[in-house]
């Protein structure tokens, strides 16, 4: 898949903007810092956005659209068509377990930035980086998932909770480990949870028969 935008004096601002929040925060990364980043005057981010606080809302809302518009490809790739469900979603959930592209490797850091210092961000930012990005994409799965379910495979009431309950089982576990260790998780033991996650989604959504 090819992640790059293109580059213009807004998206190189945007850019630097994101490698320094991912590097530094909110709280720390200064407006003298973003500007040596994006090759540019502090006048020229005061003038396109105003303060810190509203670039770090157009920051983090470009990123997470751009994000998530990979991550519905890759949902609406998986899950159009289902074939055999557990076969079909255990390749889903080792896909979506994988830790990203390095191309997304900044958007992922500034969340993680984002998420330990989350009272000192604006709050209009959290708002805007949930709605954009995590929000957006679980909309996608559990639209997925309610086809399914009609498709008589699942016994759904609530789809977008049984698309929070996938995302969790599948992925939750390993991007834990990952954040507690400095070595990456073996591919293989990302497999191991990741099809685990989908057996105990299966056990508590898959259609019974009730013969």
């Amino acid at each position: 898949m090819n992640t790059s935008r293109g580059g213009d004096k807004r998206r190189d601002l945007l850019d630097g903007a994101l490698m320094v929040f991912a590097a530094d925060g909110y709280t720390r990364a200064s407006i003298d810092g973003i500007a040596r980043a994006a090759g540019v005057s502090t006048r020229t981010i005061y003038n396109q956005f105003g303060d810190k606080a509203a670039l770090l809302w157009a920051v983090i809302v470009d990123s997470a659209r751009w994000v998530a518009a990979a991550q519905i490809i890759t949902v609406q790739r998986y899950l159009t068509k289902i074939v055999d469900l557990e076969a079909d979603l255990i390749e889903f959930g080792r896909i979506w377990a994988t830790p990203p592209a390095a191309d997304f490797a900044p958007h992922f850091a500034l969340v993680r930035q984002v998420n330990a210092e989350a009272r000192h961000v604006p709050e209009a930012a959290l708002r805007a980086w949930q709605e954009q990005g995590p929000l957006r994409v679980r909309r996608e799965i559990a639209t997925h998932l309610a086809r399914i379910a009609d498709q008589g495979l699942l016994t759904i009431d609530d789809a977008d909770l049984a698309a929070a309950h996938f995302v969790l089982l599948v992925a939750g576990e390993s991007t834990n480990r990952s954040n507690l260790q400095a070595a990456p998780l073996a591919p293989e033991e990302i497999c191991r949870l990741s099809d685990a996650g989908v057996r105990a989604f299966l056990h508590g959504y898959e259609k019974k028969d009730s013969s």
